[in-house]
C-alpha cells in the first residue's frame, strides 16, 4: 500500500510540473516580449550614448530578417533560441575595452541565458530542430554572427567595435520584438 500512495504521489507531482512547463510555454511570446524589452534597457545602461568618434566607422551587418518570418510559432522559436545564443556567445569575451557597465552587463547575459534554456525547454526539439539545422537560415544567422565576430577581431575589440556591436545588438532585439509582436 505504501509503495502504490507513493508511485501515484510521484506521478501527481510529475503530471504538476508538466502542466506547470506547458503553462510558461504558453505564455513564452509574452515572456520572450519582457525579455527582450530588459535586454533592451540593460544595453542603454550598459553604456552611454554613441561616441561621436566611432560614427565614422558605422558597419552594416544585414540582420537576415528572413530568419523570423516563418509561418510556424516553434520554427521561430528556434530561431530565436540560436539569436540568443549567438547575442550570448558574442558579448561574453573579449570586453575590457568596451568600457560598460558591469552589472548592467551581468543582467543581460543572465537574461539571455535564462531565456535561452526557457526556448529550449518549450520548443519540440528534436523534429524542428532537425529541420532548422538542415535550413539556409540558421546558416544565414550564422553567417551574420561570424561577420559581427570578425568585425570585432579585426578591430581589436576596441570600443568603437563594441558600440557598433551593441547598437546592432540592439536593432536585432527590436526586429525579434516587432516579430514575437506577429506571432
Amino acid at each position: 500500500i505504501m509503495n502504490a500512495l507513493g508511485l501515484i504521489q510521484i506521478g501527481l507531482m510529475l503530471s504538476s510540473i508538466t502542466i506547470i512547463s506547458s503553462l510558461q510555454c504558453n505564455y513564452l511570446p509574452l515572456q520572450q516580449r519582457k525579455v527582450i524589452e530588459n535586454s533592451l534597457r540593460l544595453l542603454d545602461k550598459m553604456g552611454k550614448k554613441f561616441p561621436q568618434q566611432c560614427l565614422r566607422e558605422k558597419m552594416s551587418f544585414r540582420f537576415p530578417t528572413q530568419v523570423l518570418q516563418h509561418r510556424q510559432k516553434e520554427t521561430v522559436g528556434v530561431a530565436i533560441e540560436e539569436i540568443f545564443r549567438h547575442i550570448f556567445y558574442i558579448f561574453s569575451k573579449n570586453l575590457t575595452l568596451a568600457a560598460w557597465d558591469g552589472t548592467a552587463l551581468d543582467q543581460f547575459q543572465n537574461g539571455l541565458y535564462l531565456q535561452i534554456e526557457q526556448l529550449e525547454a518549450c520548443v519540440i526539439k528534436r523534429h524542428i530542430q532537425h529541420r532548422w539545422s538542415k535550413e539556409v537560415s540558421r546558416l544565414k544567422l550564422k553567417k551574420y554572427f561570424q561577420k559581427m565576430d570578425c568585425f570585432l577581431k579585426d578591430k581589436q575589440h576596441d570600443l568603437c567595435s563594441w558600440e557598433i556591436s551593441r547598437a546592432e545588438m540592439r536593432r536585432c532585439l527590436q526586429l525579434i520584438d516587432k516579430m514575437t509582436w506577429k506571432l
